[in-house]
């Protein structure tokens, strides 16, 4: 079993430790929590909300209904993509028949 990796991120002005697996884990680990940092200060900027908890709040939202809107989205990509496959496979059918 690999060894885990011991990394420590800072998020809103408090450090947590974290026990990872790889060094992709660790890249994919730092790069959000830049980006939610990056989404606080811009909040805390719009905003002049000062409060930690609610900045979290804001950014965690944000995050959750992006992907949300994103499996959305995938979803009806993938209904359109299948009802144009059948009307392919319809219209291939009767050139064929």
């Amino acid at each position: 079993m690999a060894e885990k990796i011991k990394i420590k991120v800072t998020i809103a002005n408090r450090v947590y430790p974290l026990n990872i697996n790889s060094a992709n884990e660790e890249e994919g680990m730092r790069k959000a929590a830049k980006r939610i940092n990056d989404l606080v200060t811009r909040f805390e900027q719009d905003y002049a909300v000062s409060d930690k908890q609610d900045v979290l709040a804001m950014c965690a939202l944000q995050f959750a209904s992006a992907l949300e809107i994103n499996a959305i989205n995938g979803d009806d990509a993938v209904k359109s993509a299948t009802k144009k496959l059948m009307e392919l496979n319809d219209m291939l059918v009767q050139k064929l028949d």
